[in-house]
């Protein structure tokens, strides 16, 4: 027997095994969608909130672990200066927002005193191809993207960002430099969660609300900088996003 017939006869032993071991688990079943999800969001907010500072160890663990470099300040005044250290350290002179509605904070100013020039998203979005082209090449050619945080899940490390008005997907992934701003009520402690709050998200966006401002159709999991393997298995990173993932914890709060 051949090394290819080898090989595809033990794919199809362990495809048969899998059937007939796994049954209903292995079909992928879906799990039943919560009935109010807004309302258990609410109670996770209040029990997460008792318990934030051990929700914060675990993502900083699970995130350095995925190759994230995390940073906690303790106020919204000192985001800056860690930005600007990021920004000297790998020679970076250009850097892009989102816009500071969508942030909660402007730190343009402060971050220019680092010689940082920075250009916050627009409000809303650009109508013509030709604008969202200018917006694209000057997302593309910026150094460091700064963003938000919607969920930042202990479990994974992952962080989660929803595009919408002022926030466009392209600010984390462009960019070969991501930091990602957020305090304590981005934490959750696992992906059962995270789905908790989406249904939450989802169920306000279709019943029209204004609160679901900003909600866009894209929804991020970031887990770690981008990593792209060859066929000899060699590790690059930065191929299809950012190589370096930076989280800021600020313990004061955004006040956004």
């Amino acid at each position: 027997m051949t090394d290819r017939a080898a090989f595809l006869d033990r794919i199809r032993s362990e495809m048969a095994r899998a059937r007939g071991v796994g049954g209903a688990a292995q079909r992928g079943e879906l799990a039943p969608r919560p009935a109010r999800p807004r309302e258990i969001a609410e109670t996770l907010r209040r029990e997460l909130a008792e318990r934030w500072r051990e929700t914060l160890e675990k993502f900083r663990v699970e995130f350095e672990r995925v190759a994230g470099v995390y940073h906690g300040v303790a106020s919204v005044d000192d985001v800056p200066d860690v930005i600007g250290a990021i920004a000297r350290e790998r020679d970076s002179r250009r850097a892009i927002a989102w816009h500071p509605a969508a942030l909660g904070v402007d730190w343009r100013s402060a971050l220019s005193t680092h010689g940082l020039t920075t250009v916050a998203m627009p409000a809303a979005g650009v109508e013509s191809a030709v604008e969202r082209q200018a917006l694209r090449d000057l997302i593309a050619a910026a150094d460091i993207g700064v963003t938000g945080v919607d969920l930042a899940v202990a479990e994974t490390g992952s962080l989660v960002l929803r595009s919408g008005s002022g926030r466009p997907r392209s600010t984390s992934l462009l960019p070969p430099y991501h930091v990602a701003v957020f305090d304590r009520h981005a934490l959750v402690e696992s992906l059962a969660q995270a789905g908790i709050f989406l249904e939450a998200w989802h169920e306000v966006s279709s019943e029209g609300r204004e609160d679901a401002s900003g909600r866009g159709g894209v929804i991020n999991f970031i887990t770690g900088p981008s990593r792209t393997a060859d066929i000899e298995l060699t590790l690059t990173r930065g191929v299809h996003g950012p190589k370096e993932v930076h989280a800021i914890f600020v313990e004061g709060g955004l006040g956004g």
